[in-house]
C-alpha cells in the first residue's frame, strides 16, 4: 500500500506531514523510483499527464483542495472514486474570507481607506445595518452553508441559491433556473462559492449582473468571487464596474492565473484583488483530513465526501 502525491504545489510539506500521520505508509512523489503496481491512493492536485496512469491498484483518489474541476477534464482518468477534501479548517477560512468583505462592503471601508490616503474627514450618519443588506450565496455546499450562518450570526440577510433543491435550516433557499431571478433580484451583495462544473462555466456574466438587486441600501449591487475563476467572464465584471450595473468586486479567483499583469482588475478602483488565497489548503489540516479517511477506508467504512462524476462535484 503506497500514497502517491502528484501535485503542481511544492510537494515537501505534503510528503512530510502524510508521513508523519502515518508512518506506516509509504508516500511517493511522481519523480520518485517506485513500484507502480503498488499505489493504492493518490492525493492530487492538477497532476500532471501521466502521472495517474499505469496504477493497476489505485483505489483512491483525494483532491487536495475544495474542487476537483483540476481533475474532471484529466485525460485517462482511472475509474476508481474521486474524494473531495473534507476539512474544517478549509471551510472556516472561506467563512473569513466572506465575512471579511462583506463586512467591508457594508462599513464602505475602501471608501474611507481612500479618504485616509487623500486626509479626508467625513462621516456617514446614516450607515446600513447588516441587517438592512441582502446577501446572496450561489453554492449552498458545506462551504456556503457555513458562510451562511456566520453571516446570518452578524445579523446580515441571507439566502442561498443552488442548481437542484436543497432545504436548509436557518435561510431562505432557492433553485434552477426557475428561482435564480428571484434570488438575484433580492440579493445586494453576490457571493460565488458554486463549484466549476459545464453548467455553471461563466455563469459570473453581464446577463446575471443586471439581475441583481437596485433597491438595496449599498446603492448597487457587489460581487465576491471565491468559487473557480472559469465561473467569471471578467470582461463582463469590468464593463459592469464601469457603467454601473455593479458597484464593485472582490474576486480571489481567475480566467488565468497568475492573474496577467495588463488585466484591467489590477488597477481597477472599484476591484478588490486577492490570489486565490480564500481558502488555502493547509498541509496539516488536509493530510490529517485524508488520513482519516484512509483509516475509515481500510476498516472498511464508506468515504466521504465522494464526488458524483455526472455532476463533476
Amino acid at each position: 500500500m503506497t500514497l502517491l502525491v502528484a501535485t503542481t504545489w511544492d510537494p515537501e510539506p505534503w510528503v512530510e506531514r502524510f508521513q508523519s500521520l502515518m508512518p506506516e505508509l509509504p508516500v511517493v512523489i511522481p519523480g520518485d523510483i517506485f513500484d507502480r503496481r503498488r499505489v493504492s491512493y493518490v492525493a492530487a492536485w492538477g497532476p500532471k499527464s501521466g502521472a495517474l496512469s499505469g496504477l493497476p491498484a489505485l483505489e483512491v483518489i483525494f483532491s487536495l483542495g475544495a474542487g476537483v474541476d483540476h481533475l474532471m477534464g484529466y485525460p485517462d482518468l482511472p475509474p476508481v472514486p474521486i474524494v473531495r477534501v473534507m476539512s474544517d479548517d478549509l471551510t472556516t477560512r472561506m467563512s473569513e474570507y466572506v465575512v471579511l468583505h462583506c463586512l467591508l462592503y457594508l462599513r464602505d471601508q475602501r471608501r474611507y481607506d481612500a479618504q485616509q490616503r487623500a486626509k479626508i474627514w467625513e462621516q456617514d450618519r446614516s450607515p446600513p445595518r447588516a441587517s438592512d443588506v441582502r446577501v446572496g450565496i450561489m453554492g449552498v455546499g458545506v462551504l456556503g452553508q457555513d458562510a451562511a450562518r456566520k453571516l446570518s450570526m452578524m445579523g446580515f440577510d441571507v439566502a442561498g441559491w443552488s442548481r437542484t433543491p436543497r432545504a436548509v435550516d436557518g435561510f431562505e433557499t432557492f433553485a434552477g433556473r426557475e428561482g435564480l431571478d428571484a434570488f438575484l433580484a433580492r440579493t445586494d451583495i453576490l457571493v460565488c462559492l458554486l463549484p466549476l462544473t459545464p453548467e455553471t462555466r461563466g455563469i459570473l456574466n453581464r446577463t446575471l449582473f443586471e439581475r441583481l438587486a437596485r433597491d438595496g441600501r449599498l446603492g448597487g449591487p457587489f460581487l465576491i468571487n471565491a468559487g473557480r475563476g472559469g465561473l467569471q467572464i471578467e470582461q463582463d465584471i469590468v464593463a459592469c464596474l464601469d457603467d454601473g450595473t455593479l458597484k464593485g468586486a472582490t474576486l480571489d479567483v481567475f480566467e488565468t492565473e497568475p492573474l496577467p499583469e495588463d488585466s484591467p482588475l489590477w488597477l481597477h478602483p472599484r476591484v478588490t484583488v486577492t490570489p486565490h488565497v480564500s481558502a488555502v489548503s493547509s498541509p496539516d489540516a488536509t493530510a490529517r483530513s485524508i488520513v482519516e479517511q484512509i483509516r475509515r477506508h481500510e476498516a472498511g467504512e464508506p468515504l466521504e465526501g465522494v464526488v458524483d462524476l455526472a455532476r463533476g462535484y
